[in-house]
């Protein structure tokens, strides 16, 4: 998969000699490992392949450590598929269990690739990764290097890069699955969207097409899915990912200013317009503007909003001077717009604008244990670091209570118990007693879990979600639409 991101190419007046220069770029490409909703193997194979030229190999592999069972498994492999190599096999193997810098003459392993690839492997140097803590979590890979020694220069050169690679892989949500003990197979296709699971891997899919193109998107699922972070992604692998991604909330607004914070106004327009104003639309110019909670928008601006998607031009509140627009368009939305067409309460004609590419998101309840599981693990991994807590789990009895929730708010309502929990535990293990507000399948309030053919109205699914925050606030209206990612108005709404 392939999203164009302009990492794989030689730096103009590269200068391969010096270490500071290969260290700042490797640096460069690291801080987007955090910052961005990108492909986690496209970054490292630019960190590998920068690696690689600096040190005149011909190719270069990323193995990362199961925790599991230990065997090094190939995040990036230049020219191969994927690599798996049992603990200690290779040179690769020898470097993770040395813990030292590596380098010999093609093995058994090496040769067995090549009969399978028709690569010649000749040479190898293999470098340990180490985590924060000194444990080796990878070994980085170069092929044909025309010298296997390496100058005190190149040796500080790897050295440094390995330790780059090591705080990238921190600052991805890879981290966690690095941990010591970590059940399950490593996996994680775009940073920060972590699951492994069916439903996932159909967003994953239709994210990688859409993402490059201009089409419209609009992101659907429950409020706490993680609408956000698929918006994030489709602006970060498009071919605007260096401009602005502006994100307009419809449902933070009352209707007399969401048509001034879209477009602006005109100097005059209003009282206390003493001076004229953009809106939130010129500030994505050449970039992306999210539209969070589309269904919000009331009819006057739904009206405005299609003729800026038709034409892509529009008016400052107050003006007549027309104004183009080069933004693309990407709204998320929790509602059920097909009722809410059907009830006259939404444009039909907007919705179909919108509706070019759909990309729905899973309720938590739906993604199995082990994407649970997964998320958990992440999230409790990110809030024990966040407050100084590194070295606490989840007991057995922790994770049946996870399992056996409802979870509502779903993504954003486990992520914030668990950070509760993080701060609150006395011991090294989370208990179900650590977890005093995680909402139950059994009981009237709390919805039951989806199976694949029930479904039921989504208005009965919205008020049992409420009923269950609200009791998990203790009646805390304000509270409840907090947890719920949705407005106090919207929830008062909601309970008519």
């Amino acid at each position: 998969m392939s999203v164009g991101l302009p990492y794989n190419r030689p730096i103009v007046g590269y200068d391969c000699s010096r270490m500071e220069h290969v260290l700042a770029d490797l640096r460069r490409i690291a801080a987007d490992l955090s910052a961005r909703e990108v492909p986690v193997d496209a970054l490292l194979d630019a960190l590998v392949a920068e690696v690689g030229r600096a040190l005149s190999a011909e190719r270069g592999t990323l193995f990362l450590v199961e925790p599991s069972t230990g065997a090094l498994v190939s995040r990036v492999a230049q020219g191969v598929e994927r690599v798996e190599l049992s603990p200690g096999v290779g040179l690769a193997g020898r470097a993770a269990r040395s813990g030292q810098i590596e380098r010999g003459r093609a093995g058994a392993a090496a040769r067995a690739i090549d009969r399978a690839t028709g690569y010649r492997t000749r040479t190898l140097l293999a470098a340990p990764v180490r985590s924060g803590d000194g444990r080796v979590i990878g070994v980085l890979e170069l092929v044909n290097r025309p010298h296997l020694a390496l100058s005190e220069r190149e040796t500080r050169t790897l050295e440094g890069a390995c330790g780059v690679i090591a705080e990238g892989l921190n600052a991805t949500s890879l981290s966690s699955q690095l941990s010591p003990g970590y059940p399950l197979p490593l996996s994680l296709r775009f940073n920060h969207l972590v699951g492994d699971g069916p439903a996932m891997h159909v967003v994953y899919a239709r994210l990688s097409r859409a993402a490059p193109t201009r089409a419209t998107v609009l992101v659907r699922g429950e409020s706490g899915t993680g609408k956000e972070l698929v918006a994030r992604a489709v602006h970060h692998n498009s071919p605007r990912r260096n401009a602005p991604l502006v994100k307009v909330d419809c449902a933070a607004l009352p209707e007399t200013l969401i048509e001034n914070e879209l477009f602006g106004h005109e100097r005059g327009a209003y009282t206390g317009a003493d001076r004229e104003a953009d809106g939130k639309v010129h500030a994505a110019e050449g970039g992306t503007l999210f539209l969070d909670e589309v269904a919000e928008l009331s009819p006057a601006v739904q009206g405005k909003l299609l003729r800026l998607l038709q034409e892509r031009t529009y008016l400052r509140v107050g003006g007549t001077k027309e104004r183009s627009a080069d933004v693309r368009f990407v709204a998320a939305t929790h509602a059920d717009l097909e009722q809410r067409v059907a009830q006259g309460r939404f444009r039909a004609d907007l919705y179909y604008r919108l509706r070019v590419i759909e990309l729905t998101l899973p309720p938590l309840r739906a993604r199995g244990a082990e994407d649970i599981d997964r998320l958990a693990d992440h999230l409790l991994h990110a809030a024990a670091q966040r407050h100084g807590r590194q070295g606490i789990r989840l007991s057995p009895e922790a994770r049946a209570a996870i399992h056996a929730a409802s979870w509502p708010g779903n993504v954003r309502e486990l992520e914030h118990a668990l950070e509760a929990a993080a701060v609150l535990c006395e011991g090294p293990w989370i208990l179900p007693s650590d977890l005093p507000h995680v909402p139950m399948l059994t009981g009237a309030t709390a919805p039951p879990p989806l199976g694949p053919f029930d479904v039921r109205p989504l208005a009965e699914v919205e008020r049992a979600a409420i009923e269950a925050a609200l009791a998990a606030c203790g009646g805390n209206r304000s509270d409840a639409a907090r947890r719920l990612g949705i407005g106090r108005n919207t929830l008062l709404r909601k309970l008519g």
